[in-house]
């Protein structure tokens, strides 16, 4: 009975590895897809914001897309230049990276958040640091500069994330840890810049059009 079992055993364990390999293969596939995905929105969203900069009051990315582009979003020292969308649903963050409801926009007074998917879209926050420049494009042209001041991991229900300083500030913010399998959870983890002053007029803040 024996050799009868040990070759059970080896029909087992192989059928596990197989199972194992097809499960490794579906997730790097749907991983694959989510980040082709993302990236090909892109394409979209900003052909949109180049309509709504020409005047285009509700341009939207594709016709049944329920959210539009607010601004355009680059980190020149990363070689990050992406496209805002208005709300933060996990629906729009499929998509690219969202202005959070309720905050101010961003490249004005007041503390705007925009979240933004750690696997896609916000990976790059985990590269950012103090000094580093976030340039904001708002949709009359201007761009906003801000400077990294803070970056680290904080509790998703802590208000300190949304919270007005009374300075003009951006939040950005993605999950945590980067490379949990698992989305979700407690974590999130939190850059602030504010707004950089103007190096051409001492105590002026920087504002520019392009």
């Amino acid at each position: 009975m024996r050799p009868a079992w040990g070759h059970a055993a080896r029909v087992l364990h192989q059928a596990m590895a197989v199972a194992l390999l097809a499960a490794a293969a579906w997730h790097g596939w749907r991983a694959g897809w989510i980040e082709v995905k993302a990236h090909l929105a892109q394409h979209l969203v900003r052909r949109a914001w180049r309509a709504v900069q020409a005047g285009g009051e509700t341009a939207r990315p594709w016709p049944w897309a329920d959210t539009r582009p607010i601004a355009r979003l680059s980190v020149p020292a990363r070689d990050v230049d992406l496209v805002v969308l208005a709300g933060a649903s996990g629906r729009t963050l499929a998509f690219g990276p969202g202005h959070v409801t309720g905050t101010p926009l961003p490249g004005t007074r007041g503390n705007s958040v925009i979240a933004g998917h750690r696997d896609t879209h916000f990976g790059f926050l985990r590269e950012l640091r103090r000094g580093d420049a976030v340039e904001v494009q708002r949709r009359d042209g201007a761009t906003v500069t801000y400077r990294v001041t803070d970056a680290g991991v904080v509790d998703r229900h802590s208000g300190s994330v949304m919270a007005d300083a009374g300075d003009t500030r951006l939040t950005l913010v993605t999950c945590y840890p980067f490379d949990s399998v698992r989305t979700g959870g407690p974590l999130r983890y939190a850059v602030t810049a504010v707004l950089a002053p103007d190096p051409s007029r001492p105590g002026a803040t920087f504002f520019s059009r392009r």
